[in-house]
C-alpha cells in the first residue's frame, strides 16, 4: 500500500491551503538551502520541469530550509525560480518528511501518495526522473479519461 505524503500548510495561496489540496496534480516536492551547491543545478532543472510539464498537471514546490530568509532571497536573486517556493526555517516540514540531506525531492502522485524519493541531485539521473514524472502524469491523464467516460 502506498504511503500518503505528509500534509502541511501551504503559504502560496495560488496552490490552496494544504499540500493535500493539490490532489489531482503530480507534485515534485524539493528541499533546498542557499548553501547547497547541487541546489544551484537543480533549480535550472526544476525551472525546465515546470515549463515542460506544468500544463500537464505537474506542480514543482521547493521548500527552503535556511534559518535566515535573507540568505534564501540572495540565492533566489541569482538563481530565479519559475516554480513555487515555500520557507521552512524551523525545519518542521523537513522533519515530517524525515529529510536526510539536501537537495532531496519527493514525487507525489495525484492521490497524494509518495511514489519516489531522490536524495541528492545527479544530472545523470535526470532521464530516470523525467520517466517517473511522465509515468505519473500518464496515470493522471488516464484517471481523467475514466472520470470523463463515467460521466457520459
Amino acid at each position: 500500500m502506498a504511503q500518503q505524503a505528509p500534509d502541511f500548510t501551504l503559504t502560496d495561496a495560488t496552490l490552496g491551503n494544504r499540500l493535500s489540496d493539490l490532489k489531482g496534480k503530480v507534485v515534485y516536492l524539493d528541499f533546498w538551502a542557499s548553501w547547497c551547491k547541487p541546489c544551484r543545478h537543480s533549480f535550472v532543472w526544476m525551472n525546465q520541469l515546470q515549463q515542460e510539464y506544468g500544463d500537464q498537471g505537474l506542480v514543482v514546490l521547493a521548500i527552503n530550509l535556511d534559518a535566515e530568509t535573507e540568505q534564501a532571497n540572495a540565492f533566489l536573486a541569482s538563481h530565479p525560480a519559475q516554480f513555487h517556493i515555500q520557507f521552512d526555517p524551523q525545519g518542521r516540514i523537513a522533519e515530517r518528511y524525515q529529510l536526510l540531506g539536501m537537495p532531496s525531492s519527493y514525487l507525489i502522485d495525484t492521490d497524494g501518495n509518495l511514489r519516489h524519493i531522490h536524495q541528492g541531485f545527479f544530472t545523470d539521473k535526470q532521464p530516470l526522473y523525467h520517466q517517473q514524472i511522465k509515468t505519473l502524469l500518464g496515470e493522471r491523464y488516464t484517471e481523467q479519461l475514466i472520470t470523463r467516460m463515467g460521466a457520459q
